[in-house]
């Protein structure tokens, strides 16, 4: 049983499914590993609801953000910012007034006959611009709402991707506990027999026994965290346990990390970053709205009066407009102005608080691409040549089962270290990869199949 080999590399989905964009007026023109990939609704693709065989992450990710309740939350957010913009771009409506004087008075003015009714249609003139600039907040709203759901987007992928990695781990440390369960059952008939032919004492048929046991427990462990990763990741698209069988994916290719400057020009594409410009223009036309509220608003009127008494008509006109003597929107315009500067420090903080962690994420990735190849070039070909050779002297009576078990341990311990610093490498490009908004360049990725002695 081996999982080394796998059809699809570990993280490239992420090259395909993740980006941003804003559907009006976004901040400078994004980069291209910004704009919204096809590949999500177009390109991908279809998949079953409960998938079985094998599933790459191109398929679970598909799955996910078809049937995970989360994002569909969020993408309700969207609907709900474009009903406001709908909304906002309506004029307000006019008015139907009717009246009736002099009815029901006495002597002359008494019943309806000398009653004067009149009818108006009046409307509510925004000056100042008020629709316009009301229209173009929810315009900015609806941008951000896009924006935000590009980024729950794109942690969800971070998160099915994490949970991908996490089932391919999985399956190389169940493979590796099968291997330490086979080489110990066939040390342990190695040694049994020794033990009959009397080469070698009853210790050390204990010793194997021993050494057998505890790699079936182990077999056992992984076994189980096998099934729990499996379910894990199937719970990203809502399914309560995993019917699939293996996830396919490349687990030893793995890309260096770029460099500082690299970094520092990826991190424009970080669409938390991003939807701050749009917040800053949101709240600057939230501001010239407020200023623009403290112009009172007119109402004009016109219509008809008629006079029952003596069957007379005459058209009437009206103008309402309110004096600003008191309320000229001061709280409004200062709130509004706060908010504004709120805005700018929260995008520097952002800028900061970003940079820094793809720094950590840079460096996190650097130390694991050089931990993955130096275990693979180095560490591993000498750990598994002293492991043969102490095999080899055992069964020649050099040496002891002991020193076999010794050199057995440290050859096992070194493979989990190479795994788990290949997961680390996966973990932490997807970390960079959501931070900078963009992919790493696949073509840099090396391929473990390239170096066989590692992956026996």
């Amino acid at each position: 049983m081996c999982h080394s080999l796998y059809t699809l590399p570990v993280v490239t989905i992420f090259v395909v499914l993740t980006g941003c964009r804003a559907t009006r007026n976004p901040p400078p023109p994004p980069p291209s590993g910004v704009s919204r990939p096809a590949s999500v609704t177009a390109e991908a693709p279809p998949v079953s609801p409960e998938p079985t065989g094998r599933i790459t992450l191109r398929e679970a990710a598909s799955l996910a953000l078809m049937h995970n309740p989360r994002l569909g939350a969020v993408s309700m957010e969207r609907r709900a910012a474009e009903a406001r913009r709908l909304q906002a771009s309506l004029p307000p409506n006019p008015e139907l007034d009717i009246e009736v004087e002099s009815l029901g008075g006495s002597g002359e003015r008494s019943g309806f006959d000398a009653a004067e009714i009149t009818i108006s249609l009046g409307q509510l003139i925004e000056l100042r611009g008020k629709r316009d600039k009301r229209r173009r907040v929810a315009s900015l709203e609806t941008e951000l709402a896009e924006w935000d759901f590009e980024s729950q987007r794109l942690d969800m992928l971070r998160d099915i991707t994490q949970a991908f990695v996490a089932v391919l781990v999985a399956q190389e440390r169940l493979s590796l506990a099968e291997q330490l369960r086979d080489l110990s059952g066939q040390a342990q008939s190695a040694v049994a027999q020794r033990v009959e032919a009397g080469k070698d004492s009853a210790v050390e048929n204990l010793r194997a026994d021993v050494a057998f046991s505890m790699s079936r427990i182990e077999f056992q462990n992984a076994s189980r965290a096998l099934t729990a990763a499996r379910r894990n990741l199937a719970a990203t698209w809502g399914a309560r346990a995993a019917s699939f069988e293996e996830a396919a994916g490349d687990f030893y290719a793995v890309t260096p990390a770029p460099s500082a400057l690299d970094a520092d020009e990826m991190i424009a594409a970080n669409p938390d970053l991003a939807r701050w410009a749009i917040e800053q223009r949101q709240r600057q036309a939230a501001l010239d709205l407020e200023r623009a509220k403290a112009t009172s608003d007119i109402t004009v009127a016109a219509g008809v009066q008629h006079f029952r008494e003596s069957d007379d008509s005459a058209f009437m006109v009206g103008l309402a407009l309110p004096i600003p003597l008191f309320d000229r929107n001061q709280g409004g315009i200062e709130e509004a102005t706060a908010n504004l500067a709120k805005a700018r420090k929260q995008h520097l903080a952002a800028e900061i608080e970003i940079a820094a962690m793809l720094a950590e994420a840079v460096n996190g990735l650097a130390a694991a691409y050089d931990e993955v190849q130096i275990l693979r070039a180095d560490v591993l070909p000498r750990a598994q040549q002293a492991f043969e050779a102490a095999q080899q002297g055992y069964r020649e009576g050099k040496f002891d089962y002991l020193y076999v078990l010794d050199t057995q341990r440290t050859f096992f311990e070194t493979k989990v270290q190479y795994i788990d610093a290949v997961e680390a490498c996966h973990r932490a490009r997807v970390d960079v990869e959501r931070l900078t908004g963009r992919p790493l360049d696949p073509s840099r990725a090396d391929d473990e199949r390239q170096s066989k002695g590692a992956e026996q």
